[in-house]
């Protein structure tokens, strides 16, 4: 058999991928579907994870056509995933009990507000990286495993299983052999010891999660089982490669080395800095996590989390009719020659790093009545360049590191507006791939380093990559003005700031 592409599924929080990639590390098909976005109260969002299992299968089938290949064709299938979204399930029959519980959903926000009162955010952050917020998987188990019925039934007869996105589809292509999730996503839970590289018992009793239905933890970059022979007309595929999105993005574009950093722009925006074996820790609202190295090996990165970028823009396209089409956007922006002080603040659900406020609320300032869609669309744009810029400042100090360029991905960079603006707002270069699948790369790139495709990150490093670069071209006086203007804003959203 001719094993000569990679599978890679991508499980995005609105859609799901499947790439398939050559060799040359070129994705010669794709396929992608969107699902449905659930949100039965305000704050709360959820997906059905059987849909997310039945596009799963659908896609893989749909790109392999396009490609014009077989299973047969498969070295590897790798995986990326929304990080943080919570799937329970009876270890039986493979039924999720519940919805997936999505990263965004705010339902807990109340108990990590508890907890932070009762003072056990330190404890927290020392052994996680995290900080106290409903935004990561430990209160949504809890949560789950209080509030439906069939969880505690289940639990007694020793059937049920938690996982993140990648856990419970790699659970179903393996037909139930593997409960397994990587470190990367594990490090996410808040109740896992990034030191230890395990569980943490202190944590799981703090959240009353029992450690009986936790996933096995496994590198980011090492063979894990296979996929139903029965889901592959009887061709054994391996399966390798697990990491979530943003560390898998990191790895694509190759920050292997500390001090280097990208930014993905999807529904959020998610700055990652590598910062190799040294975990550092934050005191100005950023995250410390696990990543990975050249090898796929465990590296520490910080990372600040931006929760609307692109959901920013599908809010003034779904909600405000603003715009007809993505190609609109950079069109509105530029009719504008500056932003005429009007600002957007998008806490739509919180804001997220470096303030991780879960009680501010978005709010739009400096509007007159001459204010029109196209100051609507600038404002969404240059509030993805204020936040990320607040959360770079922040990782330059804590890491003791200068960066000296930016690599960007995501499909909202596609944006030249908003690429040229967030260089002069950066004052650093910003270098943009031309392939939007860096994220899917990523995940690929790990899973054929696991099973030889390739057979060291050399290999992979010499791989044709486009790349267009934006140059500062702003003035430090009018840089320093936007950004005075931007933090009166974001004062007046925060819930212990100004009242708006």
């Amino acid at each position: 058999m001719n094993r000569s592409h990679v599978l890679v599924f991508d499980h995005g929080t609105t859609s799901i991928r499947a790439c398939i990639m050559d060799a040359n590390g070129t994705i010669i098909a794709r396929n992608q579907q969107n699902f449905e976005q659930i949100y039965p109260q305000p704050g709360w969002v959820e997906h059905n994870p059987t849909e997310l299992w039945d596009i799963t299968l659908q896609v893989a089938r749909a790109a392999l056509q396009e490609a014009g290949l077989s299973w047969e064709n498969l070295a590897v299938a790798g995986l990326t995933n929304q990080r943080e979204t919570v799937i329970l399930w009876d270890s039986q029959t493979g039924q999720p009990i519940y919805n997936a519980i999505v990263w965004q959903c705010r339902r807990t926000a109340e108990f990590c507000e508890e907890l932070k009162r009762l003072g056990h955010g330190p404890m927290i952050q020392d052994k996680t990286g995290l900080v106290i917020d409903a935004y990561f998987s430990a209160s949504k188990i809890r949560w789950m495993l209080q509030n439906v019925p069939k969880a505690q039934q289940l639990l007694a007869d020793h059937r049920l299983r938690f996982g993140t996105v990648d856990t419970y589809i790699l659970w179903k292509l393996s037909g139930g052999e593997c409960h397994v999730t990587d470190l990367t996503n594990a490090s996410r839970t808040m109740v896992f010891n990034i030191h230890q590289r395990a569980w943490d018992a202190d944590l799981l009793d703090l959240f009353e999660i029992p450690a009986a239905i936790l996933p096995k933890v496994v590198g980011s970059s090492e063979p894990i089982g296979m996929i139903d022979t029965r889901l592959t007309e009887g061709v054994a595929v391996p399966l390798a490669g697990i990491v979530g999105d943003q560390q898998a993005a990191l790895h694509g574009q190759k920050c292997w080395l500390p001090g280097t950093a990208k930014s993905t722009y999807g529904t959020g925006a998610f700055l990652v800095m590598n910062t190799g074996q040294t975990p550092v820790h934050s005191t100005q609202g950023l995250l410390t996590t696990l990543a990975t190295e050249a090898h796929g090996k465990p590296a520490y990165a910080l990372e600040g989390a931006i929760f609307f970028a692109g959901a920013t823009l599908e809010w003034l396209n779904k909600k405000l009719d603003a715009f007809a089409h993505v190609r609109e956007i950079d069109v509105l922006a530029h009719r504008l020659a500056s932003n005429e002080g009007v600002y957007l603040v998008p806490a739509f659900a919180g804001l997220g790093a470096p303030y991780w406020d879960s009680n501010a609320r978005g709010a739009v300032f400096g509007i007159t009545q001459d204010t029109g869609k196209a100051h609507f669309v600038r404002a969404a744009l240059e509030s993805m360049a204020y936040q990320t810029q607040a959360v770079l400042a922040a990782m330059q100090s804590e890491a003791g590191l200068t960066l000296e360029r930016l690599r960007v991905d995501g499909g909202v960079t596609r944006s030249d507006f908003l690429m040229q603006f967030l260089a002069d707002i950066l004052n650093v270069p910003v270098e943009r791939t031309d392939d939007p699948e860096l994220t899917a790369k990523g995940a690929g790139y790990l899973a054929g380093l696991a099973v030889g495709f390739w057979p060291n990150p050399e290999a992979i490093k010499t791989l044709p990559e486009p790349v267009q670069r934006f140059e500062p071209r702003m003035s430090a006086q009018e840089r320093e003005r936007l950004l005075a203007g931007w933090q009166q804003c974001v004062d007046r959203v925060l819930s212990k700031g100004v009242s708006c």
